[in-house]
């Protein structure tokens, strides 16, 4: 139950965030036209978690500042870093998913929201310990979901690449290299959502040597795997950068690598994510 003096307190803290969003949202309409985006309004970097109650009436205020919003994502409880697992409990969290699953029904046939409203877990990707309770849940509320994956995908090209061998590991190299000469600028941005230690990194010259067993074994998600680095894997992930200001060279190299890179993107969506989740 929410009071009034509740009520008032959630309206202070995020009615003008709405607003915000409003006219931002009124911009890329003006711009794109009705029907060629999807709106999706986040709120998963706040200090706390939003009950089911703080949800509602936000989704009230998203309807009234008229944002037909096909996805939300709220702050669960845990830690959400950047291409790892999930750090909390996953039965917590369940709770508060399931909660907010039967509060977007509601909200999107009392404020006319769209029927396909649904929940985005952002840094979801590689979060395994807790797709079964999403799995369930959603087969059980007959619900979708929205998860990113765009940077688990940007780790297993590099992980494609570096298995390749030849310039492939070279290049999955330098990326590396690149990353940890620049790491304080990479981390600053992501600070909330990763959880480096520095001290744990190996140094580049290390790195430089590295067979391609090595170098994916180091990077790829397998906690049971002795060589496994969680710090490396956190510091390529916001390193993506990196891959960009090298422009076409890093394309042409995915694509002189393609059947490496295409085996390891396409096992861990489909195997990892898509499976667990939907299948």
């Amino acid at each position: 139950v929410i009071d009034s003096d509740r009520a008032k307190a959630i309206a202070r803290n995020y009615l003008p965030a709405v607003k915000d969003a409003g006219k931002i949202y009124r911009h890329i309409l003006k711009s794109k036209g009705e029907g060629n985006f999807i709106a999706e309004v986040s709120m998963d970097e706040t200090d706390t978690p939003q009950g089911p109650g703080e949800l509602l009436l936000i989704l009230a205020a998203i309807a009234d500042e008229g944002i037909p919003a096909q996805t939300i994502a709220p702050r669960f409880s845990g830690r959400f870093n950047k291409g790892v697992e999930y750090v909390g409990d996953p039965k917590l969290f369940a709770a508060e998913f399931e909660a907010d699953l039967m509060v977007l029904r509601h909200a999107s046939e009392a404020f006319g929201l769209p029927e396909n409203l649904k929940l985005s877990v952002h840094s979801g990707s590689d979060k395994f310990a807790i797709y079964p309770e999403i799995g369930r849940l959603l087969k059980k509320h007959g619900a979708g979901l929205h998860l990113k994956t765009a940077g688990t995908t940007w780790l297993e090209e590099i992980i494609g690449l570096a298995e390749a061998g030849g310039a492939g590991l070279k290049l999955a190299k330098t990326v590396y290299s690149e990353a940890y000469l620049q790491k304080e600028a990479l981390c600053k941005p992501y600070a909330e959502v990763i959880n480096i230690d520095y001290a744990k990194l190996p140094e580049p010259v290390a790195v430089a040597g590295w067979t391609s067993e090595e170098y994916v074994r180091a990077l790829r998600h397998d906690a049971s795997d002795e060589l496994y680095n969680i710090n490396l894997r956190q510091l390529i992930h916001v390193g993506y950068k990196v891959a960009a200001k090298m422009g076409s060279s890093y394309l042409e190299a995915l694509s002189d690598h393609r059947e490496s890179v295409a085996r390891n993107v396409t096992y861990n969506l489909y195997e990892r994510h898509l499976k667990p989740l939907f299948l």
